[in-house]
């Protein structure tokens, strides 16, 4: 996603499954003022912290992810899938259309009629936040980061109960730690959310998505790591690579 240095950070959320901070996205990465949506998404800024504990509930996750990946869909039908009854699902609907993240798509009586998600996409302001905005946002963040990462090791070992070993194998997870300034792991991030977002637009355009595909989720953070003991590197101090053979010759 197209980006301005200095401009505002938030966390986002694709609808899917966070965002750091972002969210449902419910839940995948921060959008900022001035950005341009990924095609496929249409990113709505919650600054309410009403808004954000509407969504902090499991079974309103749920019905968001569904809705957003293979809606209008009936409450009744969401019962059956969410293991519900259609009267809660109702009350949760409800509930949501309070906040206008869901709405009716037109059709049916009851239960039986329709919703719909009014945006794909969700993002908030992680860092100038109120403190009830704050509060909030991690609330949702750690139960979308919580639902994810529970979601990663179910479909591994589904997977290879299955015997699905090609998208076993492809299903992996990656990590690493380096040094890097505030500017580097900003360009990192950035470089990374740009690579999931690269196939947004198959989300929301069927037609896109290519014979054999299975909806996937793609989840990834980059954030100071925090040790005890391990300090940052001083602002002022110089690398190895910037030294002098004089110096090195000194230092020996």
């Amino acid at each position: 996603m197209p980006s301005t240095k200095g401009e505002r950070r938030d966390d986002t959320t694709q609808g899917t499954g966070e965002a750091t901070g972002e969210a449902t996205r419910p839940s995948a990465g921060p959008a900022r003022e001035g950005d341009a949506a990924a095609p496929g998404t249409s990113y709505r800024r919650l600054s309410d912290p009403r808004e954000l504990a509407a969504l902090a509930h499991p079974v309103r996750l749920g019905i968001m992810e569904l809705l957003t990946v293979d809606g209008p869909l009936t409450a009744t039908e969401l019962a059956d899938r969410l293991d519900e009854t259609p009267a809660n699902c109702s009350w949760h609907l409800r509930k949501l259309a309070e906040h206008e993240f869901v709405e009716e798509a037109g059709g049916g009586i009851g239960r039986q009629r329709p919703w719909q998600v009014r945006s794909v996409g969700l993002a908030w302001d992680d860092v100038a936040a109120t403190p009830g905005e704050l509060r909030a946002g991690r609330a949702l963040e750690e139960m979308l980061l919580q639902r994810q990462v529970t979601r990663f090791q179910q479909a591994r070992a589904q997977l290879l109960d299955d015997g699905d070993r090609d998208w076993a194998e492809a299903a992996t997870s990656t990590q690493y730690a380096s040094w890097l300034t505030v500017d580097e792991l900003d360009e990192l991030n950035l470089e990374i959310r740009a690579v999931l977002e690269r196939y947004a637009d198959r989300l929301t355009d069927a037609s896109k998505r290519p014979g054999g595909s299975r909806l996937c989720e793609l989840v990834a953070w980059g954030a100071p790591l925090l040790l005890p003991g391990v300090e940052a590197v001083p602002a002022d101090a110089t690398g190895t690579e910037d030294r002098t053979d004089d110096d090195a010759a000194d230092a020996s």
